[in-house]
């Protein structure tokens, strides 16, 4: 009896130390991410143009957006706003009639 009261008070300390935890080093602050950004003022140039995929592309560089949409007359679109992306309002005759961000 008097051994097995020793093995306990030996062993409940050690098994209670095992279910403790040590306390992770603090995380250092990441960098926040880059805020996407768009300024569709420097893509008004387009306007005009065809919408190829060249100029497109050309519109959505001018405006420093990550993305760039086409809208066509009519066609359905998400209405989520999207910080880095251009959206291109085009006519029927896919000419650039409007640029702007979202």
């Amino acid at each position: 009896m008097k051994l097995r009261v020793l093995l306990s008070a030996i062993a409940l300390p050690t098994i209670l130390a095992a279910c403790t935890t040590t306390a992770a080093p603090p995380m250092s602050d990441p960098q926040p991410p880059a805020q996407a950004s768009c300024n569709h003022e420097a893509a008004t140039s387009m306007v005009g143009q065809l919408a190829t995929p060249a100029n497109v592309e050309r519109a959505r560089q001018l405006a420093g957006a990550r993305t760039a949409r086409v809208l066509k007359p009519g066609q359905m679109v998400t209405m989520e706003y999207i910080e880095g992306r251009l959206n291109i309002d085009v006519d029927a005759k896919n000419v650039i009639i409007a640029v702007r961000c979202g």
